[in-house]
């Protein structure tokens, strides 16, 4: 085996499916694919996800203490690819600018994709600095999902799509 740079070990863990990490404050609704997420407790349901520090979408969230997590089919892939290269400071509506559509959380003060495979809405635990990023948690206020789930993913109308972590690294995959 060779040895390979620590600066690079996030990208052993790909790929990844990434959710769009979404939230608003004031006239700001802004969204971005996260890939470093897990599941910390289910008792309380608590979800972390780590954030770059100068994130504005992060930002919005810290500040209104609500977000959103929305998972997307391969159908939106273009427009993951926006969020991925825009910045919300760019766009007073960025979800918009990437030509998705919104509705406001069933539980919480912030936006949720349209068309979204699955959905968790939460309230902001805590967030910690890490190094270059934070550790934003979320307490899970709902989750909702597409009929595909029946509590796991049968990928039989749900086609993910993939983090692969190198220039313009999503993907689609397709289930057979």
């Amino acid at each position: 085996m060779k040895e390979i740079d620590t600066s690079l070990v996030h990208r052993l863990l790909y790929p990844a499916v990434p959710a769009l990490l979404c939230a608003s404050k004031g006239r700001h609704t802004s969204a971005m694919p996260v890939v470093s997420l897990l599941s910390i407790s289910s008792r309380p349901p608590l979800v972390g996800v780590a954030c770059f520090v100068n994130s504005f979408t992060m930002k919005l969230a810290a500040s209104s203490r609500a977000f959103s997590l929305c998972l997307l089919d391969r159908s939106k892939v273009r427009s993951m690819s926006y969020l991925a290269s825009h910045s919300g400071r760019e766009e007073v509506d960025k979800i918009a600018a990437a030509g998705l559509k919104h509705v406001p959380g069933r539980k919480v003060a912030a936006p949720v994709i349209s068309g979204s495979v699955a959905v968790l809405e939460c309230s902001v635990h805590s967030r910690r600095r890490f190094g270059d990023h934070y550790l934003l948690v979320g307490r899970v206020q709902a989750a909702y999902s597409s009929g595909d789930f029946r509590g796991y993913w049968r990928f039989r109308n749900y086609e993910p799509i993939l983090y692969t972590g190198w220039r313009g690294g999503l993907r689609t995959y397709r289930s057979s």
